[in-house]
């Protein structure tokens, strides 16, 4: 697929603090986490094999710049591994474990558009090329300028009423209240290299490209990865209250490749200024999607959106991943005029930033592919076994 992995790690990766985890296949059959150094990845299982002890240390880059381990070979090596799929040697997992998966939606200006036309749509993608451009006509100039919340925001909200034109993803994204909700169990996302999954129900779907925070138990962001909230426009689209089955099938979320923890050359600050592209590569019709998404855009701040997520209201004892929204819904027709985009089975998406990598992952159906069965019981039982 790559003939050339470099690209798919940090532009500067020779200084990046890069954790992940690995799978080792028969006869180990077991989990480990890793570091990347000088180009080798390294299996620091027998000094800390929990993604989230690890984050929650008071320094966590400190702690990797000094651990120590088995060498499992070269970098490019390992997402060469991943990528094909081989069932010999580790390949990539999703970089995190025990953490919770939390994940934002409406959070810029496009993706709520995006949202309001599926609500308006009722899921059918062929009414959507209309009411798109009837909703960019009424409000479209005006969200992308809102504050969340503000006084300016509640005017509008009020206008918009009036016009017969709210609705309920707008509440969440121009009210105070950020929408956060839970993508997916720990340990069922998938990683680097691996497919992701469609519902088979679906006929409407797309990728969502996100940012995705790295938070330990107290709610400090220690670091950041690329995700893919694969998104069901149809099943959404008919009731919001499907989401869970829009959001949360097997593999249907992939996390990746590695979690790049903060130091001094990478910081919240990095990512408030990234721009995280996405490809798209049909296997079927040779179709080709590029775009991009710049976080300055982002109607929330990622900071704002963690303390709406932890705090007195809620705790999570393990941590969780956080995604930060996406203003992806790509919209360009591949099977017929204003029929939009939907994925076919064997695309290839790749999701990117420099700071981060690349996040590469096929598509298929849910139900065709390895069920998810290595649950909490059997990451404890591997921990048992290592130690």
């Amino acid at each position: 697929m790559f003939s050339d992995t470099s690209h798919l790690l940090p532009a500067d990766h020779d200084s990046a603090l890069l954790v992940g985890r690995v799978w080792h296949p028969a006869p180990d059959d077991t989990p480990s986490l890793v570091i990347v150094r000088q180009g080798e990845v390294i299996d620091i299982s027998a000094t800390c094999n929990c993604m989230a002890d690890l984050l929650d240390q008071d320094d966590p880059a400190g702690f990797v710049r000094s651990a120590s381990g088995e060498s499992l070979g070269s970098v490019t090596d390992l997402l060469t591994r991943s990528l094909e799929s081989a069932s010999s040697g580790p390949y990539l997992l999703a970089p995190c474990d025990v953490q919770a998966i939390k994940a934002c939606g409406v959070t810029f200006a496009v993706s709520l558009l995006e949202r309001v036309i599926e609500e308006q749509a009722a899921g059918d993608p062929a009414k959507a090329s209309e009411l798109r451009q009837e909703l960019q006509s009424m409000i479209g100039a005006d969200l992308s300028k809102i504050e969340p919340g503000s006084d300016a925001a509640m005017s509008l909200k009020e206008a918009l009423q009036a016009r017969g034109a709210w609705s309920q993803y707008m509440e969440v994204g121009i009210g105070p209240d950020a929408e956060v909700f839970s993508k997916a169990q720990p340990l069922s996302s998938v990683g680097f290299g691996a497919s992701v999954g469609l519902h088979p129900a679906s006929q409407w779907n797309n990728p969502e490209p996100e940012i995705v925070l790295a938070v330990d138990s107290k709610g400090n962001i220690k670091g950041a990865t690329l995700g893919n909230d694969v998104n069901l426009r149809d099943i959404e689209g008919r009731s919001a209250l499907l989401l869970s089955k829009a959001k949360d099938n097997n593999a249907s979320c992939a996390i990746g490749p590695f979690i790049r923890l903060f130091d001094d050359g990478f910081s919240l600050d990095t990512l408030r200024q990234a721009q995280v592209s996405l490809r798209i590569d049909g296997e079927d019709d040779s179709f080709v999607l590029e775009d991009s998404s710049d976080m300055r855009e982002i109607s929330r701040d990622p900071a704002n959106l963690v303390s709406q997520t932890i705090g007195a209201h809620h705790q999570y004892p393990d941590g969780f991943m956080l995604f930060l929204g996406t203003m992806f819904s790509p919209i360009q027709d591949r099977d017929g005029a204003g029929q939009g985009f939907t994925h076919h089975i064997g695309d290839t998406v790749t999701i990117a930033t420099p700071s981060l990598g690349a996040l590469v992952n096929r598509v298929d159906r849910s139900d065709k592919l390895p069920p998810w069965t290595f649950g909490i019981r059997q990451w404890h039982a591997s921990q048992t076994r290592q130690r």
